[in-house]
């Protein structure tokens, strides 16, 4: 959804777009739909994110603007719908009203999905904007099934000695709702077209529920660094037709606790969960669940899913209790880069015990050395309240990971990055620049 304007003729704050868009808007509009339209990743168009003037006083503006916008677009592509995301989808909305849009798009409230079809009979949907829930790679809070909406009042500051958020997806803004929540409606109304969730990529800025010291979001299903949360699975085992099994959170908790432990996966019937070889007992998905869960005292060990279909295993998965960091793994999602001064190889620093465990709490600094035609464009960990530089030859790790960014320089050669830390085997990968 290829998007042009967050405000019209009505401002948000004093600086905005507003006070240029009489003069600039048709300028702009038609800038944006000659740039975009050949793309074909952009399924359609949406001249507007939460305007003013869909308020009932605004009936004759907002419909005056929309008809001006939609007859610029219409000019020059009609191949694709045009749409504004209405964060007031209540009737009367003055942009809604104007009937000038293909599709009607609503931003969260989803007690007005539901009821989508009285509201605006014959109408199309499409949800422009979804979910907002709120997640810390590599965090749990229980019980996994207690959901926090937070903050509770945007006028009261909140915060909390470790400014993490569940990745249970118990936790969401007051305005959203968890993602499973949010899916399980889309799911069951084939009327909702499909839905924009806020959102893939955690970014700078925003760090709801919190203030500083988080200076990063927490609404990705991937992290800043790229790596995916948890509910990264749930998408995928519902989306997608790769078999999927994925068992969380770790296996390093304290003695007598109980721990509850998800398994999201497709493609099979159920799923049996064994805790150091002792079966803990089957489970499949009733009704609209998504995952299935078990309670499970802790107990070092292997903690092994194993999911069925027809009674034949389909897949399995682990997770292991990890001990002391003992070394540094390196892991590039690519070997071979072209040597052009601009390609990119993302190696990914896993802190790993004896065994090769991922440690669940490791922060060890890791530093980070480059020999051949190649140099560190970027080094990160997802941490949301981490204030090191992304511009640097070092990076702690969170929870477990860091990530090095290489980039080639203008000459072939062999790229030779080497991880060390104090009191680990250092990490080693080549990587080839052609």
């Amino acid at each position: 959804m290829d998007e042009a304007f967050d405000m019209w003729e009505k401002s948000k704050t004093r600086y905005d777009y507003a006070r240029n868009f009489k003069k600039w808007h048709a300028r702009d509009l038609r800038d944006q739909i000659l740039r975009d339209r050949n793309h074909p990743s952009v399924i359609l168009w949406s001249v507007g994110n939460e305007i003013p003037e869909q308020a009932p006083d605004s009936l004759n503006s907002g419909a005056r603007i929309m008809n001006d916008l939609c007859s610029i677009i219409r000019k020059l592509d009609t191949s694709r719908p045009i749409v504004t995301a209405n964060n007031n989808p209540n009737p009367p909305n003055a942009i809604i009203n104007s009937g000038a849009t293909d599709l009607i798009g609503i931003n969260y409230h989803i007690e007005n999905w539901l009821k989508f079809k009285q509201d605006y009979p014959g109408k199309k949907l499409i949800v422009t904007e979804s979910t907002s829930a709120l997640q810390t790679r590599g965090w749990y809070q229980m019980p996994s099934d207690s959901i926090a909406r937070v903050p509770k009042r945007w006028d009261i500051p909140y915060s909390t000695p470790h400014h993490n958020c569940s990745a249970y997806d118990n936790c969401s803004a007051p305005w959203g709702s968890t993602h499973e929540e949010t899916w399980k409606v889309a799911k069951a109304n084939p009327f909702v077209s499909g839905m924009f969730i806020w959102t893939g990529f955690d970014y700078i800025g925003e760090p709801t529920p919190y203030t500083w010291p988080s200076r990063s979001s927490y609404f990705g299903i991937v992290d800043l660094a790229g790596f995916p949360k948890d509910i990264y699975y749930m998408y995928q085992s519902e989306c997608t037709t790769k078999t999927v099994l994925h068992l969380f959170p770790h296996w390093n908790w304290k003695p007598g606790q109980t721990i509850d432990m998800w398994a999201y996966y497709n493609n099979a019937d159920e799923v049996e969960l064994f805790l150091n070889g002792r079966s803990l007992g089957r489970q499949h998905k009733t009704g609209d669940q998504l995952h299935v869960m078990w309670k499970v005292p802790f107990e070092a060990g292997t903690l092994r899913a194993v999911s069925y279909k027809q009674g034949k295993q389909v897949a399995s998965a682990e997770v292991k209790t990890a001990g002391a960091p003992n070394r540094i793994r390196l892991t590039a999602d690519r070997r071979k880069i072209t040597a052009d001064g601009s390609d990119l190889s993302f190696v990914t620093i896993d802190i790993v015990d004896r065994d090769g465990n991922l440690v669940p709490d490791a922060e060890n600094l890791v530093q980070f050395k480059l020999e051949g035609p190649g140099k560190i464009a970027g080094v990160d960990n997802g941490s949301p309240i981490s204030m090191e530089s992304f511009k640097a030859d070092h990076r702690k790790a969170f929870h477990g990971k860091a990530l090095c960014v290489i980039q080639s320089k203008q000459r072939s050669g062999i790229i030779r990055l080497t991880a060390t830390s104090a009191g680990l085997a250092d990490g080693i990968i080549e990587i080839s620049s052609r």
